[in-house]
């Protein structure tokens, strides 16, 4: 009579010890003598000790930082790189049978294919196309742990670090970009000035007295300041009008 109690309470002591919690965000993994027998679904579930086992997964998006690598780019840059990777579990089996420590294995492969990826591209073509160059990133590594059951949602460059000298050739560079600009934008306003004025002189030489009114009007915007010295070019025609008109006065007298 007494062994019963004693049967009952070790029974409701092994289905207590034996009840294990999945929640939502997670999948358990089910063994059964070393082998697997199923995908535990989130819930209470039953896990007979010594002859079960089970591992849980977490599933949720997981964001993982990518420490900074040292790279060299197509054109023979050094540089510094980190990234942000987001990835997520899609098979919970493959997770933990395919690979010994995927959390890890992802960063590595991360880091390796990283330094691989820029080193395909220039330096320019970094700085430019950050977006093109994380999503190659991401479909290489999408790809490559698609047999761990994981899923790569994204990878975003955080920080591209370059040595002190190559930040001032770069700066020399700009700038020399932006006097290059200023040089083609004055030649561009110059070679547009001249083109007005050579209409406007051709527009004035065809129209009879507007080279004579522009020549007073020269004249009087001259004589507002008091300080000017005025050189009036006189046309040589007049100037030897004027003395052919002296000597017939002369000539007169």
């Amino acid at each position: 009579m007494y062994f019963i109690p004693f049967i009952l309470f070790c029974a409701a002591a092994l289905v207590l010890v034996s009840i294990k919690q999945i929640n939502q965000y997670e999948r358990g993994l089910l063994f059964s003598f070393g082998r697997f027998m199923k995908i535990l679904e989130p819930g209470w579930r039953l896990v007979l000790p010594v002859f079960q086992s089970f591992v849980k997964v977490d599933i949720r998006t997981k964001a993982v930082d990518v420490p900074p690598q040292d790279a060299i780019t197509r054109d023979n840059v050094s540089i510094k790189i980190n990234a942000v990777i987001y990835y997520k579990v899609f098979d919970a089996g493959k997770a933990i049978i395919e690979v010994e420590n995927f959390y890890y294995a992802v960063s590595q492969l991360a880091q390796t294919t990283m330094r691989n990826t820029v080193g395909s591209v220039t330096l320019d073509e970094l700085l430019t196309d950050r977006e093109k160059v994380s999503k190659e990133i991401c479909s290489i590594i999408d790809q490559l742990t698609d047999p761990w059951g994981i899923k790569v949602e994204n990878v975003e460059l955080k920080d591209i670090a370059l040595s002190e000298e190559m930040k001032r050739v770069i700066a020399r560079v700009a700038e020399a970009e932006r006097e290059k600009r200023a040089v083609i934008t004055k030649a561009a306003g110059e070679v547009e000035a001249s083109e007005n004025l050579a209409k406007a002189a051709l527009l004035m030489g065809q129209t009879p007295g507007a080279l004579h009114l522009r020549t007073l009007s020269t004249l009087n915007d001259l004589s507002s300041d008091q300080s000017n010295t005025v050189i009036f070019a006189v046309p040589v025609e007049a100037l030897r009008a004027l003395e052919g008109l002296a000597k017939l006065t002369e000539k007169k007298s």
